[in-house]
C-alpha cells in the first residue's frame, strides 16, 4: 500500500482543478519566476552599469560591499624569507635540542637538504602589555609590539622564491595572475585622481619581477607605478619624466588632447582594445601627476625629528627608511596600496648570524618609525600595515650556520586598520617547521586583506577568457578572529 502521502498528492492532481483553484495553486511559482527575473535584470544592470562606469573613469573612487575597517595598505615586504624563529616565533625547545635530529618527518617536497636543529643565536623576550616574544633582533619595533597583530601560522604552497613570490602577490604560483595591489584598485579605485592607485617602491626585479606587481588581464589602470627598482637606490628612485620644463602646461594640455583624439577615434574603430585603453588613462594620469608627485616625493619639508624617527640620520637605515617615509607620504595622499621591499637580502642559507643581523640592523628602526608616526597622525586607524616574506625558514640546519626555505609554517605581522593590536593568532609545532594551530593560507591572509578595505573576496571578480576570476580564486576564508 502506497503512504498517506503519496496518496494524498495522487488524489490532489487526479481529481478535476477548477481555473481559480489552478491560478491560486500555480501564483507562488509565477510570483517566484517573476522576482528572479526581475533581480536578474537588476543584477546584470547593475553590473553593465559597474563596467561602464569602470571603463569611463577605472580609477574613481568607489564604495566597497560593505563598511571597510581599512582604506589602504602598507606592505613591507622582506624578499628572500626571514627566519621566523629568530625573529618573532620564540621555541623554547629548538634551543635545548640544538644539534638534535628533527623528531618529526620533514615535508615530502624540501628546497635542499638540511641537518640537525639549529637554535636561535638571539635571544627572545617578551614586550609590552601584551607579552609578545620578540627577538634581540627587532629591538625598535619590540617596542611596538602592542599595535601588532602576529599570525604565526601563515604557510604557502611552494618552497622555491619565484612560485612563492607569485603566490604571495597573486594567489597563484603558476599562472600570471593579478597582483593584490591590482585587485584592490579594482575595487575601490584611488582616494587621489592626480596618483596611482598602486605604487611600488625599489621593488625587486627578479623571482617574477614586473608579474608581482602587475594587473595582468585586469585593466592596465590598475597595474602597480614602481619608483625605482632593487637595483636603485631609494634616494635616486623618482617617478620618472614627471616633469616637463621645455613646455608649458598649457601647450602640454592641447598636445594631449590632439593626441587623445586621435587614439579615441581608432578605439572607436578598432574595439575593444584594453591596451589602448590602458595607454589613454595613463596618458591622463601622467599629466595630472604633474601637479602632486614632485612635491610628494620631496622631503625637505619634513621635520628633523622626522627625518630621525626613519632613520635616516644613519647609513645603515637611510635606505628604507627614505623608503618607509616615502610609503607614508604617498598613503597620506591617498595613494591605496603601497609596497616598500628590502630587496633579496633574506635569503640566509648559510652565515645566518651576519646575513639577519645585517638585514634587521637596516630594516628595525624605519618599521617602528613608520608605525608611530602613522598612529600619531592618526593614520594606524584606517591604515592596515602588513609585514612579511614569502615563506619562513627550517628549524633544521643547512650546512652549519644556515637555513632552508620553508613554506610550512612562518610569520607575517598586521597592524593598525582594523586587526587586533596586541595579539598573536595560530602557532607552529614545538620547534617552529609546521604550522599546526589555527592556520592561514596566502589565499585566507588575501581573503581577510579585502574584508577590512570592505571587499568580498567571493564578489571581487572579473571575467576574462570565458571565466569569473578572483584574487583568492576557489579558496580562502577571512581569519575573523584578528578582526578588532
Amino acid at each position: 500500500m502506497k503512504p498517506a502521502s503519496v496518496r494524498h498528492w495522487n488524489s490532489f492532481w487526479n481529481r478535476s482543478l477548477s481555473r481559480r483553484e489552478l491560478l491560486w495553486n500555480s501564483s507562488a511559482g509565477f510570483g517566484g519566476l517573476a522576482l528572479a527575473a526581475l533581480l536578474g535584470e537588476e543584477g546584470l544592470a547593475a553590473k553593465a552599469t559597474d563596467r561602464a562606469a569602470r571603463a569611463a573613469d577605472p580609477l574613481a573612487p568607489r564604495p566597497g560591499h560593505f563598511a571597510s575597517r581599512a582604506k589602504r595598505v602598507i606592505f613591507l615586504f622582506m624578499h628572500g624569507g626571514p627566519s621566523q624563529i629568530d625573529t618573532f616565533d620564540y621555541k623554547p625547545l629548538l634551543q635545548r635540542d640544538h644539534g638534535k635530529p628533527l623528531p618529526f618527518k620533514r615535508p615530502r617536497v624540501v628546497s635542499s637538504e638540511t641537518f640537525n636543529l639549529l637554535k636561535s643565536p638571539w635571544e627572545f623576550r617578551q614586550h609590552g602589555a601584551s607579552g609578545i616574544w620578540v627577538s634581540e633582533l627587532f629591538p625598535e619595533v619590540a617596542k611596538c609590539v602592542d599595535d601588532l597583530c602576529m599570525v604565526h601560522s601563515m604557510h604557502g604552497s611552494n618552497s622555491r622564491h619565484g612560485g612563492a613570490l607569485l603566490e604571495l602577490h597573486t594567489g597563484s604560483d603558476t599562472f600570471v595572475r593579478p597582483s593584490m595591489g591590482s585587485w584592490i584598485t579594482y575595487g575601490l579605485g584611488t582616494e587621489n585622481r592626480n596618483m596611482p592607485g598602486f605604487i611600488t617602491i625599489c621593488p625587486t626585479l627578479t623571482h617574477g619581477g614586473a608579474n608581482n606587481w602587475s594587473s595582468a588581464f585586469l585593466p592596465a589602470a590598475f597595474q602597480g607605478t614602481p619608483v625605482g627598482s632593487a637595483g636603485v637606490s631609494s634616494k635616486e628612485a623618482r617617478i620618472p619624466f614627471i616633469a616637463n620644463p621645455e613646455t608649458p602646461r598649457d601647450l602640454q594640455r592641447l598636445e594631449l588632447d590632439f593626441a587623445q583624439e586621435l587614439n579615441r577615434e581608432h578605439l572607436a574603430r578598432a574595439g575593444a582594445d584594453q591596451a589602448l585603453e590602458g595607454r589613454i588613462e595613463s596618458f591622463e594620469l601622467a599629466f595630472r601627476m604633474q601637479t602632486t608627485a614632485p612635491e610628494l616625493q620631496n622631503l625637505s619639508g619634513e621635520s628633523p625629528a622626522t627625518l630621525r624617527l626613519y632613520g635616516m640620520d644613519d647609513p645603515i637605515t637611510e635606505n628604507f627608511g627614505r623608503q618607509c617615509l616615502m610609503a607614508r607620504r604617498f598613503s597620506e595622499q591617498g595613494v591605496r596600496f603601497v609596497q616598500v621591499t628590502h630587496s633579496y637580502k633574506w635569503d640566509q642559507h648559510s652565515d645566518l648570524r651576519k646575513g639577519h643581523l645585517g638585514n634587521a640592523r637596516e630594516v628595525d628602526r624605519p618599521i617602528a618609525g613608520l608605525l608611530k608616526d602613522l598612529k600619531a597622525r592618526g593614520l594606524l586607524n584606517d591604515t592596515l600595515v602588513l609585514w612579511g616574506g614569502e615563506f619562513g625558514r627550517t628549524p633544521t640546519a643547512q650546512g652549519s650556520d644556515g637555513r632552508d626555505h620553508n613554506p610550512e609554517g612562518f610569520t607575517m605581522w598586521l597592524a593598525g586598520g582594523g586587526v587586533k593590536a596586541g595579539f598573536a593568532y595560530g602557532a607552529t609545532d614545538d620547534y617552529g617547521y609546521y604550522a599546526v594551530q589555527n592556520k592561514v593560507h596566502f589565499h585566507d591572509l588575501h581573503a581577510t586583506l579585502l574584508y577590512l578595505l570592505g571587499l568580498d573576496h567571493e564578489r571581487l571578480t572579473y571575467r576574462y577568457s570565458g571565466r569569473n576570476f578572483r584574487l583568492t580564486d576557489i579558496h580562502g576564508h577571512v581569519v575573523k578572529d584578528i578582526l578588532a
